[in-house]
């Protein structure tokens, strides 16, 4: 006889209570382990201001003895982009302190660029900021959260993911975005959070579609964009987007079209083929506002899908019922003192 497999019993409250033990281990107190699961979980980097409002402790003796126990130990190493008092950030990069969260190859322990270190401390603010959430970081715990929430609701192909290489031998990279995602203790709603970092909104674009499949089937979801403050004018070019890709299904007839004239584009890419007739020019310079580029840009890697989840009208309902939502968060901290050389930040 056969016996079915065990019951999945993880949860992201199991599998944090295991990893704050792990971490306490080292010597933290409660406190200082739960401050830096979110590090480690979230951006590998910190400013010392994001430790003493999680504390709820002022600057002083406490928070500067946390940080030199972090540096004199090598746990993390101090980054100073600018003059030492505008402030400095901290990169956790001890691999056995990532090994105990079970991550040990996650990206936010190697060295980035400062650009990419101070985004991840704005990540990192948004992470902190909301505590009524529940926080997703690594990519195994979105997918192990999502699979579990969504039973056989949702096929794994349609998970967001990207893919690396052709044919048999290409690889799939599930939930590929660096960004938090919110749930909470009985698993609706959800909170996609998602960092604006250049005016255009091509890259939220591309979110969206390979977030289309997952938010087509949660009942209750939000998208909350945070925008730096020197991007606060990209927010209706980005409302925009949201707005073509979330609220504005495509015709079945405009479905149809974009079908043959992407399977067109294929062809004509593929070497020694026949050049294109000139209906195609003309319907091909009809498609290039940005919504078709980006669903042209995630057909290729998703022929099967894209273009009917364009079509379908359950995210728009979802959207008018007040279900779905787009909501915009603008960044008052100020970040430009941690390098004068990002215009982002």
């Amino acid at each position: 006889m056969t016996l079915p497999p065990p019951p999945d019993r993880w949860t992201i409250e199991l599998a944090n209570a295991q990893r704050l033990e792990a971490i306490a281990a080292f010597g933290f107190t409660e406190r200082q382990a739960r401050f830096l699961l979110n590090v480690l979980l979230h951006s590998g980097v910190f400013v010392e201001r994001q430790y003493c409002s999680f504390a709820g402790i002022v600057h002083g003796q406490k928070s500067t003895d946390f940080i030199k126990t972090l540096v004199e130990q090598r746990f993390a190493t101090p980054i100073t982009t600018g003059k030492l008092h505008r402030g400095r950030m901290f990169h956790v990069h001890y691999k056995p302190l990532w090994a105990a969260i079970g991550e040990p190859d996650s990206r936010f322990r190697k060295p980035n660029a400062p650009g990419r270190m101070i985004e991840r401390v704005m990540l990192l603010d948004a992470v902190l900021d909301d505590r009524d959430f529940v926080w997703l970081g690594p990519s195994t715990d979105k997918r192990r959260h999502f699979v579990r929430h969504l039973s056989d609701r949702l096929d794994q192909r349609e998970y967001p993911r990207l893919l690396f290489g052709e044919g048999p031998a290409s690889t799939a990279r599930y939930f590929p975005d660096k960004l938090p995602i919110g749930m909470q203790p009985y698993g609706e709603p959800h909170v996609f959070v998602y960092l604006v970092t250049h005016p255009s909104p091509m890259d939220f674009r591309m979110f969206l579609l390979r977030h289309s499949a997952l938010l087509r089937v949660l009942l209750r979801w939000t998208v909350r964009l945070l925008f730096p403050r020197q991007l606060s004018k990209a927010r209706l070019a980005y409302l925009h987007a949201a707005r073509e890709h979330l609220a504005t299904p495509l015709e079945p007839s405009t479905v149809e079209t974009l079908e043959r004239l992407f399977a067109e584009r294929k062809r004509l890419a593929e070497p020694g083929a026949a050049p294109a007739d000139e209906c195609h020019a003309k319907l091909s310079s009809a498609y290039q506002t940005p919504r078709y580029r980006a669903l042209h840009r995630q057909w290729l890697d998703d022929p099967t899908n894209t273009l009917r989840l364009a079509g379908s009208r359950l995210i728009a309902d979802n959207t008018d019922r007040g279900h779905g939502q787009v909501e915009c968060v603008e960044l008052s901290r100020q970040y430009l003192h941690l390098s004068p050389l990002v215009d982002v930040a």
